[in-house]
């Protein structure tokens, strides 16, 4: 377009006759265009002409939005005289050159447009293929820890698209660091007290995000708001920069959550939201907020109303409300197509097997959990009856009553600590079915079985699986099979083979005193160790069921453990033994210290 051209007035009727040499005026109006371009984090949208040469769309961009006409080499081609003032009132007062992605959805969406309406091959881009084209390494201050590649493409895809959204969903696949991306966002854009970032989870994930921004992010301020150590006024809530609560206590104190804006609200574990008329989502929803982050590993659970709700928390009024959306989207392949195109841009969805080059063979992923009030006050009374019935040589016995109760407090074992007895149940009516270990326990199943993987859990006591099973009897359709002392030896390849063939996702229950060796499990990428081992040596033999000679993709290991128990001093113990690096050391070496540290530990929310 040449500069004498541009000077031209904007209205085609008030173009004189004697236009440049070589430049014509046509007579013939051409159908108007707006067109939805990507520019930068946001988008433009700017006002062109469409002609049709021999079958071929040629789209001729105006020199701006007051301009009736366009440009096709030497020739004005005019609009329809009013172009402008349509254009603008479709944009309803958003400015062309920085538009939000709501605004392009809503565009994109209209029924009977009074304008063609086209966004170009960029504009609805899947996350995963931005996230995989920002992987260059992004510098992170405070992070004490190093970023695989596609957390850092992850990362700074994040950072940038909440920019113009206000919002995103990410849902990586369990175990590529969820948590360590949101960690390394906060990061780069600290909260202030004033205004801090609130962290949703379920109760078994407290200790979890405290340990892992105490260890990745020590710069950042936390306070936890849960139990009695919750604050009665809202100033309280302004005492740190990232402030890590419940659902349920968000639902209890909305008044207090409600009180001021929040500069991010992360929702972890959110398949808890997903039901819009539930009180936890309602909640959630009236929090003032700059910034929403539902985490989840499986956005669509149940129905297309599933993503409904977790988009509208990320960005409200994306998809519309939830009538016309239900309208819209009827569960059916079709509108799930439709719908996945207006979502890909603001979801960030990989799969192992996406990034799997940039992973180590094997992930090893400690998962700390508090035991709660009624549970701790509880271990601490076995602790000290323990102490009590075995005063001389009960030292092992006793943390073996303590181990029997971390897996389970229904479990009654026959013979002190020998956990190869077959141990039976004691339904205490005061104490749950659900603790938080079977918890995470199963919510790492539900993401497992959704995604068709195949999973071992390593339990120590034989009643273990029963109680996980029952536990999750809502579960997607799976596999199940035990292998434990009582399973006759000639029947345990069949059960591992049968596992092993099913098509589909699958749960295998070891005792790994029985299954721990010998066996060839390779079809399962998970490995959950439930229970902790006393000998290291037996945790390792047993992960190496699954991760050994044969195995074709990365590993997770998933180690549930309670904080401040016996348990904490087993993890303790076998990290100590991977980091010596020296078989030849006994680790009886450090009988008596551990001995000693797992009957004094106490946990530490007896009153939280």
């Amino acid at each position: 377009m040449t500069e004498t051209a541009a000077d031209l007035p904007a209205d085609y009727r008030d173009i004189p006759d004697s236009l440049p040499v070589g430049m014509a005026l046509s007579s013939r109006i051409v159908e108007p265009l707006l067109v939805i371009r990507k520019a930068g984090p946001a988008f433009r949208i700017v006002l062109a002409g469409r002609r049709m040469v021999r079958g071929t769309q040629n789209v001729f961009e105006a020199i701006s939005p007051s301009h009736n006409w366009i440009c096709d080499g030497n020739t004005i081609r005019p609009l329809p005289h009013d172009t402008p003032d349509i254009f603008q009132r479709v944009l309803e007062g958003s400015d062309p050159d920085s538009v939000g992605f709501s605004e392009v959805v809503r565009l994109c969406r209209l029924t009977n447009p009074p304008l063609r309406i086209e966004a170009d091959d960029t504009v609805f881009t899947a996350a995963g293929l931005e996230a995989a084209n920002s992987q260059t390494q992004v510098e992170v201050p405070g992070l004490v820890a190093r970023l695989y590649p596609y957390q850092s493409g992850g990362v700074r895809w994040m950072q940038e698209t909440v920019r113009h959204t206000g919002g995103l969903i990410l849902a990586d696949e369990m175990g590529l660091g969820k948590t360590i991306q949101i960690i390394s966002l906060l990061l780069l854009d600290q909260p202030e007290p004033v205004a801090p970032a609130l962290i949703v989870c379920p109760t078994s994930l407290i200790a979890n995000w405290r340990r892992e921004i105490f260890q990745f992010a020590p710069e950042l301020s936390v306070m936890v708001h849960r139990g009695t150590h919750r604050t009665g006024i809202a100033r309280g809530l302004q005492n740190a920069q990232v402030v890590i609560t419940t659902y349920d206590t968000l639902v209890n104190d909305q008044a207090l959550f409600q009180a001021f804006t929040w500069s991010w609200v992360i929702c972890d574990e959110a398949q808890a939201v997903k039901n819009p008329d539930s009180l936890r989502r309602q909640a959630v929803a009236s929090v003032p907020r700059q910034r929403t982050i539902p985490m989840t590993g499986t956005p669509v659970e149940t129905s297309l109303l599933d993503l409904w709700s977790l988009t509208d928390l990320a960005i409200p009024g994306l998809l519309g409300d939830r009538e016309s959306f239900g309208k819209s989207f009827p569960d059916d392949e079709n509108s799930a197509r439709e719908l996945a195109k207006l979502t890909n841009p603001v979801v960030l969805r990989r799969r192992l097997a996406d990034v799997a080059a940039d992973l180590p063979e094997r992930i090893d992923i400690d998962v700390p959990l508090e035991l709660g009030p009624e549970l701790s006050n509880r271990y601490i009374e076995v602790l000290e009856e323990a102490i009590e019935r075995y005063p001389t040589a009960g030292a092992l016995v006793a943390t073996g009553q303590l181990q029997i109760f971390c897996a389970h407090p229904w479990l009654q074992a026959g013979a002190g600590s020998d956990a190869d007895d077959d141990s039976s149940l004691n339904r205490s009516a005061d104490m749950p079915l659900v603790t938080p270990k079977v918890e995470r326990t199963v919510s790492l199943l539900d993401e497992a079985f959704r995604n068709g993987k195949k999973v071992i859990v390593f339990a120590v006591f034989n009643r273990c699986g029963d109680l996980i099973r029952e536990a999750g009897h809502g579960l997607p359709p799976a596999f199940w099979g035990a292998i434990n002392g009582a399973t006759p030896q000639e029947e345990r390849q069949k059960i591992v083979d049968d596992f092993s063939d099913h098509d589909g996702p699958g749960c295998l229950v070891l005792n790994p005193k029985a299954a721990g060796a010998g066996l060839n499990i390779t079809a399962a990428t998970i490995v959950i160790h439930y229970t902790q081992a006393w000998n290291p040596a037996l945790e390792a033999q047993a992960s190496a069921r699954a991760h050994r000679r044969g195995q074709t993709e990365p590993v997770r290991i998933y180690r549930l453990f309670y904080e401040d128990t016996v348990e904490r001093v087993m993890i303790d113990r076998s990290q100590w033994r991977r980091e010596l690096g020296n078989e030849a050391v006994p680790v009886s070496s450090r009988e008596e210290g551990d001995l000693r540290r797992a009957l004094s530990i106490r946990p530490g929310a007896v009153n939280d």
